[in-house]
């Protein structure tokens, strides 16, 4: 008997946390077989001999999907349940990255990265309404730790293991580890997705045109969720800038060589995934408005640093508050998106919030690119403080964001 009981607390410990722990193995494979795809694509299309303008279609056909996909699929997932969908996605989107080495061609690449483009959201759909729904069990405290587990794996396991795996196995071969990489995901599921409760929508009309107009109306009139979208979209905008443009501003600024360059970048990745690792309790603790003002305020600092940085090392402090500011205000998103989902419907707001970030990502570019080349890229910074000023003044004065 004592024995027995001095064996009950690990087995405990393993019930109690099973699902966090498959979870995150879960969403950090994922996301490195994001970052595979991204560093392969390039390489490879470079490799077939693509041009500058070709390798900004395959960039842009990697968004395409998400634009078009991310508010039906949430809808599909309050119908049909996410399991399936996640598996459906998971399948195509494996077997496609299978196919790319049998034409060795751009235009064939393309069409690939496109086709995989509108599956990837019946994955990331499916799996963010698993976990916001999971949130109110496991804590708000550990909202981050799903999009860190991914970023984990997109932005720092990810771009290695690319490298790694075209040495070793060529072009083709990783294609083909890339496309076994989602039949792993596929045995994984089940164990995450055994945890989703009851549809909200089980029962109902099949999800039509007119049925998703309809309650996206009611969607966007939600005041809680349309404050995060808007949130969101100018954290991408910001962040995709931020991320695309200070290489060239450490190469041509400050006259840095490639490898330190990139350094910046990384930081950026690191300080914002352990912000959203260990943000969580204090966001929780302070309040969402609290930390919605403190997020702001912090990538307000981040931008006029960075804006007015005249060496490499008056660089640093800026990007490395841009990651902390970028982490928590991602932190309060998570809260807020888990607790709309819980009025909404999980897989509807998902979808909602999904599609705010790509939006606010190619803005952001967009915006970058045309302006930046007018006023000069560092002066851009100095463009995003005026309205991530006016946003912590917008949020941190409205009652609701608490709600």
């Amino acid at each position: 008997m004592a024995e027995a009981a001095l064996a009950t607390p690990p087995r405990t410990w393993l019930a109690r946390n099973r699902f966090l722990l498959v979870f995150a193995l879960l969403a950090s494979l994922m996301g490195t077989s994001v970052g595979v795809a991204k560093i392969v694509s390039s390489l490879y299309a470079i490799e077939l001999g693509a041009t500058a303008g070709q390798l900004g279609l395959i960039a842009g056909g990697q968004l395409v999907g998400t634009l078009a996909m991310s508010i039906p699929v949430g809808f599909l997932v309050e119908h049909y349940g996410p399991a399936r969908l996640f598996v459906l996605g998971s399948a195509l989107a494996g077997l496609t990255y299978a196919l790319v080495p049998a034409v060795q061609s751009v235009g064939f690449l393309l069409g690939c990265i496109t086709a995989v483009s509108f599956f990837m959201p019946l994955r990331f759909v499916s799996l963010n309404a698993v976990f916001f729904e999971q949130v109110r069990h496991l804590g708000e405290g550990k909202a981050g730790w799903y999009r860190g587990t991914h970023m984990s794996g997109m932005f720092l396991i990810g771009p290695a293991v690319a490298v790694g795996l075209v040495g070793a196995l060529g072009y083709a071969g990783t294609w083909w580890v890339l496309a076994a990489s989602f039949a792993l995901t596929i045995a994984l599921s089940p164990i995450v997705f055994g945890r989703y409760g009851t549809l909200p929508s089980s029962g109902t009309a099949r999800p039509g045109p007119r049925e998703m107009l309809r309650d996206l109306r009611l969607l966007w009139r939600d005041d809680a969720l349309r404050q995060t979208c808007v949130a969101d979209f100018w954290a991408s905008a910001a962040t995709l800038y931020q991320s695309t443009f200070i290489v060239a501003i450490a190469l041509q600024t400050l006259r840095l060589d490639a490898a330190h360059a990139s350094g910046y970048v990384t930081a950026t990745g690191l300080a914002y995934i352990l912000t959203l690792f260990f943000a969580g309790t204090a966001v929780r603790r302070a309040g969402l408005r609290a930390g919605y003002v403190a997020g702001f305020v912090l990538v307000v600092g981040a931008m006029l640093l960075q804006g007015g940085a005249r060496t490499p090392a008056g660089l640093w402090p800026g990007v490395l508050l841009h990651g902390l500011g970028m982490g928590v205000l991602q932190t309060v998103t998570l809260v807020r998106v888990a607790r709309a989902g819980a009025r909404l419907g999980q897989g509807r707001v998902s979808g909602v919030n999904l599609l705010a970030m790509p939006i606010g990502a190619l803005a952001g570019g967009t915006l970058g690119g045309l302006l930046g080349g007018v006023i000069g890229l560092q002066n851009m910074f100095y463009v995003f403080v005026p309205v991530f000023a006016a946003m912590a003044w917008w949020l941190g004065r409205r009652p609701v964001a608490d709600t």
